[in-house]
């Protein structure tokens, strides 16, 4: 046991001692974001006590594993804090705070993606992380604009009309789910 614990510490110094900065600060934006998103989500009074703590980290667990299943328990976490804090809780839902829980979520997930195919010790070209990161702009951009767009429309689509609306997104949703499933089976 004591073998496989030394051994263990040897690959963690190999590892800190091989790091290069841009995988690094990718790990880095993967904590940061996941971090906004967590403290963004959860109610208030448990941010700023002890917990805190483990939200952090829940947070940035992911920055060092970003190949395994922490990506998608931190996501949960957030998401479960958004739930507890507007129904427990009683928040008031803010729109500012659920496109700053989405941004960082889709940022950190993100980057998460690319983290698991970037070795820690890869020497990149700066321009791979910034064109990632200005497509991954433009969708958080472009989605908020759809969100405040339909949230504005939800006014105008009262009634009947707004579970029209619902019901064709819907369907729409799940007819370019069903369209890419098919597309990936053909050879």
């Amino acid at each position: 046991m004591l073998n496989g614990i030394a051994g263990r510490i040897d690959r963690t110094r190999t590892a800190v001692a091989r790091a290069t900065l841009l995988p690094l600060l990718v790990r880095a934006g993967i904590g940061l974001a996941f971090l906004a998103a967590m403290l963004v989500a959860w109610p208030a009074t448990l941010v700023v006590s002890r917990y805190v703590v483990l939200l952090a980290v829940a947070a940035v667990y992911p920055a060092f594993a970003p190949r395994g299943r922490g990506v998608t328990l931190t996501v949960l976490a957030v998401v479960g804090g958004w739930i507890v804090d507007t129904t427990w809780y009683d928040a008031r839902i803010a729109l500012w705070r659920l496109l700053v829980i989405a941004t960082m979520l889709y940022a950190g997930h993100s980057l998460a993606a690319l983290a698991a195919v970037l070795p820690y010790d890869a020497l990149v070209n700066p321009d791979v992380i910034s064109s990632w990161l200005v497509r991954a702009g433009v969708v958080i951009l472009g989605s908020a604009v759809l969100t405040v767009v339909a949230l504005g429309l939800t006014a105008e689509l009262a009634g009947g009309a707004f579970v029209l609306a619902t019901l064709v997104g819907l369907a729409a949703a799940v007819g370019v789910t069903l369209l890419l499933a098919r597309l990936l089976r053909r050879p």
